[in-house]
């Protein structure tokens, strides 16, 4: 079975969807993006709702994350997210109400595991938190997790992934957060990771700095997605 990992491109700057978003979701369909998302701030329900719908329209998966940082914004913002019609709901820890919210509709829940903290959201928590939280997220009927690895605070965070995977067995692996160039990319997808998330990293030209357009940034990182999968599926 050929391995490749997907690239979740974020509407998002700074933990925020951008507030241009749904005129920038139309200028990068061209470059043929199949997993696009944002977060459940930045702005109002209206503009995500119009966003979801042109993502979905696309033909690409959406996705919502939770930034929300108490119990109550986070299940509020799983009703959003199966309001909005997002396909893939990720973040929050509040697996057992966000479980019953997206019971039996077409959104798919991804919570994180370890202990994030904070926002900008920070990880803690080592390998022994996250594998047995991942395997109780399986357990729970969750389709997988979203592990903020590169923002950990007491594990490495490559070490964080492979845990994820054993833990989720055949669930889906996301890695968000502070992916910044194709060694991250490889060392993740080796770890077992199945897709990343970048938003900031696009939006300032860090990601690929001699690139000038976010298109060209775009490009950029799915053609090293592209290698990464080559690379991987020859070894």
């Amino acid at each position: 079975m050929e391995i490749a990992v997907d690239f979740i491109f974020m509407l998002t700057k700074d933990d925020q969807t951008v507030e241009d978003c749904l005129e920038l979701h139309e200028e990068i369909l061209p470059v043929g993006l199949t997993h696009v998302g944002f977060k459940d701030v930045g702005v109002d329900k209206a503009t995500l709702k119009a966003l979801t719908d042109a993502i979905n329209a696309s033909g690409a998966i959406s996705y919502m994350e939770v930034v929300s940082t108490t119990d109550e914004e986070a299940i509020n913002s799983a009703k959003t997210a199966v309001d909005l019609g997002v396909q893939r709901l990720l973040g929050g820890t509040q697996v057992a109400e966000i479980t019953e919210i997206v019971k039996g509709t077409n959104t798919s829940y991804y919570p994180f595991p370890g202990f994030p903290e904070g926002h900008p959201t920070k990880l803690g928590g080592n390998e022994a938190d996250v594998e047995n939280h991942c395997r109780d997220f399986m357990e729970r009927n969750c389709a997988g997790c979203d592990i903020l690895a590169y923002r950990a605070t007491e594990a490495d965070p490559v070490s964080l992934v492979r845990a994820a995977r054993k833990g989720l067995g055949d669930g889906y692996l996301i890695v968000a957060g502070s992916v910044n160039d194709i060694d991250q990319i490889g060392n993740i997808a080796a770890a077992g990771a199945d897709a990343f998330t970048i938003g900031t990293g696009v939006f300032n030209g860090s990601y690929a700095s001699r690139m000038g357009s976010i298109r060209n940034q775009l490009k950029a990182v799915m053609a090293d997605c592209a290698k990464v999968s080559a690379q991987t599926n020859a070894a």
